[in-house]
């Protein structure tokens, strides 16, 4: 399998697994605060990663205050965005740098490969603590992992 191909599976599990949180989020009565900022900080920073490798202007802050409702927006026009941007990379493409300034100011380069895994990993790692914030609140977190997403016939 080639490494966009690869890509693009990992991006179809994140969006996978983003809107299985945002929709259990949303069938509760009252969703957690924490668990909702955490949501919105995955967005956020998934939207920061794209404008960054797309050299865009940042859109929200890192952390936003964003309602279930924006997250929601949110989670519909990303994957749109990720797909667009990984069918227009070509497979060299991947192992070039893209050179940034993250929010302090600090200069980096990096590969956009690095970068796209970074996007994948991180926003797990997130959702891994909205699984912790859920059951700290008494409630049953939603399965999100990778292999969920196969046997369910969601990443091929």
């Amino acid at each position: 399998m080639a490494m966009i191909e690869h890509m693009q599976r990992l991006f179809s599990y994140d969006d996978w697994a983003n809107r299985e949180i945002l929709s259990a989020l949303q069938a509760l009565e009252v969703a957690p605060p924490r668990s909702v900022k955490l949501l919105a900080h995955i967005l956020s920073a998934e939207k920061l990663w794209y404008q960054r490798l797309q050299l865009q202007k940042q859109t929200y802050p890192v952390w936003p205050d964003l309602s279930l409702e924006l997250c929601k927006l949110e989670a519909e026009e990303l994957p749109k965005l990720w797909k667009a941007y990984l069918q227009s990379l070509k497979e060299d493409g991947l192992t070039r740098s893209l050179s940034y300034e993250n929010t302090k100011g600090e200069s980096f380069s990096s590969s956009k490969q690095d970068i796209l895994m970074h996007v994948v990993m991180h926003s797990a790692y997130h959702r891994g603590q909205i699984a912790a914030d859920m059951r700290a609140a008494g409630l049953t977190p939603v399965y999100t992992d990778f292999i969920q997403a196969v046997r369910q016939g969601f990443v091929e």
